[in-house]
């Protein structure tokens, strides 16, 4: 891929925004016109309950390289980069924050990796220029995820990355999936990279994250866990718990019996038994749901094979 001959999507999320929005559009015009690489701007309003929307229409009919696109509500970062993504024209679509903390000399540095060859390139703030307690449970955060996952990356909440098309046609965002894009990206066998990326304070505004964003984070995690290792066989999953569960209910049960054959009575085991007789029930479910999911699964692939390569 030429980086000259290169159209450039660069999606950005907006929510209250209204104070940056003038300045990084500036400075977005100047670096891309330094490297002379054609582009668009798809700014996302996602809800914003300030004058963002209006400053992006400003700067819409001053530019006809910017698109100005508003959701009707406020629908998640996610999803504001679903939409992002549709509309894109570019061969190479960079994702970045709209308060001005990411910054937009960086861009050449995303396509020039782009252009070697890698399919998503992801940024790590570094060093980051937020509160300690962010940086800390980030820290916390991006390690547990690497450990579950084996994407090796130091920052997965980056908003600041840049994907050949491919890769977005091929992953659909939602919930708050747009953390684990490198892993579901990855999972679909592309070649995923990281830089270190300049991290600048925020200049105006507030954050719109807050420390639930951890508890948040481990539901995704949990979700991109089971679409990553579990989609297409599910009984991997349930049937090993459904096999612990049952097993557990077995021992306890063929304990009871035992004190029944010993002693002629089970000893005020009843409590007992009753969660040994639970545990089997609920295992036999887990299996038997586990089957049904693998025969879906099965049909699924049948139905809708798609092909996992790239032409050279």
């Amino acid at each position: 891929m030429e980086l000259k001959e290169t159209h450039v999507s660069i999606v950005i999320p907006v929510c209250d925004e209204e104070e940056n929005l003038r300045e990084l559009s500036d400075r977005i015009r100047d670096v891309m016109k330094k490297i002379g690489v054609s582009y668009e701007v798809l700014m996302i309003d996602d809800g914003s309950k300030d004058s963002s929307f209006k400053i992006m229409q400003e700067l819409r009919f001053a530019d006809d390289r910017i698109e100005a696109i508003r959701l009707r509500r406020n629908f998640g970062k996610s999803n504001a980069l679903d939409i992002g993504f549709s509309e894109a024209k570019g061969e190479v679509i960079i994702t970045m924050d709209a308060d001005l903390q990411d910054d937009p000399d960086e861009i050449p540095r995303f396509l020039k990796e782009i252009e070697q060859g890698k399919d998503l390139v992801s940024g790590w703030r570094s060093p980051r220029r937020d509160g300690w307690i962010k940086r800390l449970l980030s820290r916390f955060f991006n390690r547990v995820t690497s450990l579950m996952t084996g994407v090796k990356l130091h920052d997965f909440n980056c908003g600041f990355k840049a994907y050949r098309v491919e890769v977005v046609r091929a992953i659909r965002v939602y919930g708050g999936l747009h953390r684990y894009l490198p892993i579901l990206a990855n999972w679909q066998g592309f070649d995923v990279g990281e830089i270190r990326v300049r991290h600048h304070p925020r200049k105006a505004g507030r954050t719109k994250y807050g420390i639930e964003r951890i508890t948040r984070g481990f539901f995704d995690l949990l979700t991109v866990m089971f679409l990553t290792r579990y989609t297409t066989r599910p009984l991997h999953l349930f049937g090993g718990m459904g096999m612990l569960f049952a097993l557990a209910g077995f021992v306890i049960n063929l304990y009871i019996t035992a004190l029944r054959f010993r002693f002629g009575n089970i000893m005020g085991r009843f409590p007992l038994l009753i969660l040994g007789i639970l545990l089997m029930i609920v295992g036999i479910q887990l299996i038997s749901t586990g089957l049904l999911a693998d025969m879906i699964a099965n049909l699924h692939h049948r139905k809708d094979q798609t092909k996992i390569s790239r032409k050279l």
